[in-house]
């Protein structure tokens, strides 16, 4: 009878050098939505404690922005009000999610618009283009200084990012827009009027940007960066050719844009890196569009992501591990800030950080946790990893250090380290897999490997603190 040869552990080679700071961590841990229970900010410690830098505030409270948040329509009930008048608005319930976002450390990212209209086809309310793009932006101008220039009995919370409007160019057939009832001329034209009026009253003390790009999945046949001849049947050859049109629009009427802001969604298999490297190139092609159009100093921002759409599965260690590898890997592209879509609560396949029934977190949540650690130390350090699968980021401040690691392989690895310019005698290791949940366990590092199970996080910290 033939033995079994027992299969041979893979190991995998880490290199680490603290003595080169290469860059600052970056928000990568950003999410749309905040854990909102009704009226309730019970949940938000949560942000507070995976140190989440930004709530990207889109769709929040369902349908119709609830009737009582964010959305202009909800701010600003009369259109044909007066916009100088405090008495036109109602800011009631935003404010509370505002400050409830503020009080736990979470900067709100204030989208002007509208929440998306899912059930369009049966009717429409709000996702047409304003009878009045001036007074649009004025009514904009004074949501703005209620919350930053306490304005009608407001605050000043110094709120940096204000995107105007979110996926209008998914109006590529306008039957089946979700977002956008109107022309792509008609969304240039507003972004255009809005951001120049909105720079010309607060200036640099504000971000203005936009707008929620729907999706590059055809980038690769913008070679030449000059757009794609579209067909009203091809969804994606449309929203590249309206990318095109919105930046030649702005630039020919000198338009701001302080950041550009896109989304991305993907369901492939989290053991392969291909799908990671294809939206790696949409970072970039982002970058040398905003390049081409002349706006070299404007930001791009991820505001919507999400790689395990699937609620079956995002407590288990494979949303974890693919969403950190992710994190980690974006960090080396020029994308600046990210925000998962999202940390929301209630039944949706989006929902994806804490489990509504329970009020506990998915495992997904960890891995937020688990990039935090980087970001709070600010500087990243020198890293790399020999395995495609493997991911991984460090970073130092002062004589405090840490080393993350996310495991993409469908399989266990033995980690084998190469630390140098910090000492690593005191160590603690944390996990996420499928019997961890960022959890403490007491391993060190004393023969300098660590083995990971399959789809599996792991965090070291180095505690130096002499």
């Amino acid at each position: 009878m033939k033995k079994e040869m027992k299969k041979e552990i893979k190991q995998v080679n880490i290199s680490v050098n603290y003595e080169k700071i290469t860059k600052k961590i970056k928000p990568m841990h950003g999410v749309g939505q905040p854990p909102m229970t009704g009226l309730s900010n019970s949940l938000f410690h949560y942000l507070t404690r995976a140190g989440i830098p930004y709530s990207r505030l889109h769709d929040v409270g369902g349908w119709l922005g609830g009737g009582l948040y964010v959305d202009i329509p909800n701010l600003f009930r009369d259109f044909d009000a007066d916009e100088n008048d405090p008495a036109s608005y109602d800011f009631a319930f935003t404010d509370k999610i505002i400050c409830g976002l503020c009080e736990a450390g979470c900067e709100p990212y204030f989208r002007l618009g509208v929440t998306i209209e899912n059930e369009h086809m049966l009717r429409s309310y709000r996702i047409f283009p304003p009878k009045d793009f001036e007074k649009w932006a004025r009514i904009c101008e004074h949501v703005i200084r209620h919350y930053n220039e306490g304005w009608a009995e407001g605050y000043h919370l110094g709120i940096t990012y204000w995107e105007i409007w979110n996926e209008p160019d998914d109006c590529y057939k306008e039957k089946t827009s979700a977002m956008w009832k109107g022309t792509p001329e008609e969304y240039f034209r507003l972004y255009s009027i809005t951001a120049k009026h909105l720079k010309s009253c607060f200036g640099d003390s504000i971000k203005v940007g936009g707008y929620g790009h729907c999706g590059l999945y055809e980038y690769a046949k913008d070679k030449d960066l000059e757009g794609l001849p579209h067909e009203d049947t091809y969804i994606y050859d449309f929203v590249i050719s309206f990318l095109h049109g919105f930046m030649r629009y702005q630039k020919a009427t000198n338009a701001p844009i302080d950041f550009f802001s896109w989304h991305v969604y993907d369901n492939c298999h989290p053991s392969t890196r291909e799908s990671f490297l294809i939206i790696k190139e949409h970072a970039d092609y982002i970058r040398r569009i905003l390049d081409k159009y002349g706006y070299v100093n404007a930001e791009h921002h991820l505001n919507e992501w999400n790689l395990w759409t699937d609620r079956f599965h995002r407590d288990a260690e494979i949303a974890a591990a693919k969403s950190l590898g992710f994190m980690l890997m974006m960090q080396d592209t020029s994308t600046d800030v990210m925000c998962f879509y999202d940390a929301g609560l209630g039944f949706s396949d989006y929902h994806a950080l804490i489990n509504p029934d329970t009020g506990c977190p998915y495992r997904v949540y960890y891995s937020f946790m688990m990039f935090n650690s980087l970001y709070d130390l600010e500087n990243g350090v020198m890293c790399e990893s020999d395995d495609q699968k493997v991911f991984v980021g460090a970073a130092k401040k002062g004589r405090r250090a840490a080393l993350v690691v996310s495991n993409v392989n469908p399989e266990p690895i033995t980690v084998s380290l190469d630390i140098s310019g910090f000492p690593t005698d005191d160590v603690e290791v944390l996990r996420i897999d499928g019997e961890y949940r960022y959890t403490l366990t007491g391993e060190t590092l004393s023969d300098g490997k660590l083995t990971m199970p399959p789809y599996s996080c792991a965090e070291i910290k180095l505690l130096d603190l002499n």
